[in-house]
């Protein structure tokens, strides 16, 4: 038996298969091939944009696949959300589809877009954004370069962005966001029922997941003296708590912990400060919680 699965092709083909890698499972993708090679021989991979994945999946095509929220959402797709995989094309954050202007248009907030043209590639969450609001404008699917559109085309957009360069680079301002969204590992309803592809996929969930969280996080070990411990304890957060293990001189511990990457450059200097010597940081492939 085979999990047939779909890899988002396009703009989180890079980091799905760099977050498959740290999970354990090597993905090599050919520029002539939509079929990758995984080194599961109970998988089957296939690339297919993220746009498109949940109809296939919901289809039965595939049994599962990697898409975002909002294409889930635009597609109003019936499928089980296996686990919410909070990463995007630049990092582990959401990405958000916004509404934007030129910098110097006259729409200032949502109301302002009544009677305008706004073009978008996500086109029914636009529309059902507007009706929330009582707004009346004409939505147009755009085939691409929407940050190019306005104003001659379009007098807003309402185009993803992660970081907001792309829009500020084409003199872009943000007025409100629709949505935002994260990828999502998501199963066929059918194939969920079935024991075997719904243990894999649990298996598969747990080990991205694990990928993601260590992402952000490191590994620190450090040798510190029993009358220092104390000291060394308060600087020091962990998950749950440090393992603290007794050395060959009875008189040293050997503690062990993870904590959030961005914390390390404040506190290593703190810890050595308060007595931790041989400190090491130490990099994660996975952490399950």
């Amino acid at each position: 038996m085979k999990l047939k699965l779909g890899i988002p092709k396009g703009s989180l083909q890079e980091s799905t298969i760099k977050l498959f890698g740290k999970a354990g499972y090597r993905l090599g993708v050919s520029s002539r091939s939509y079929y990758p090679n995984i080194d599961d021989p109970e998988i089957e991979a296939m690339l297919i944009r993220a746009q498109e994945m949940a109809i296939y999946v919901e289809d039965g095509v595939l049994d599962a696949g990697l898409t975002g929220l909002d294409w889930i959402t635009e597609q109003s797709a019936d499928v089980e959300q296996v686990a919410e995989l909070n990463y995007a094309k630049e990092g582990l954050r959401p990405v958000s589809w916004v509404v934007a202007v030129p910098n110097d248009s006259d729409i200032q907030k949502i109301a302002d877009l009544e009677g305008k043209r706004i073009s978008t590639e996500l086109v029914g969450v636009t529309k059902k954004f507007l009706q929330k609001h009582n707004i009346s404008a004409q939505v147009e699917f755009s085939w691409g370069a929407t940050e190019v559109k306005p104003p001659q085309l379009a007098d807003a957009i309402v185009e993803l962005t992660e970081t907001g360069r792309s829009l500020r680079a084409n003199n872009l301002r943000i007025v409100d966001t629709v949505m935002k969204s994260t990828t999502r590992l998501i199963a066929n309803k059918t194939a969920w029922q079935d024991d075997w592809k719904r243990l894999k996929l649990e298996n598969l969930a747990c080990l991205l997941q694990g990928a993601i969280l260590a992402e952000e996080k490191v590994g620190l070990k450090m040798n510190v003296q029993k009358d220092k411990l104390a000291a060394v304890l308060d600087i020091l957060p962990a998950m749950q708590a440090p393992t603290i293990s007794t050395m060959t001189d009875e008189n040293w511990m050997d503690v062990d912990t993870i904590i959030d990457e961005k914390v390390v450059r404040d506190i290593i200097p703190q810890l050595k400060r308060a007595g931790a010597t041989g400190i090491v940081e130490y990099p994660l492939n996975k952490v399950i919680w």
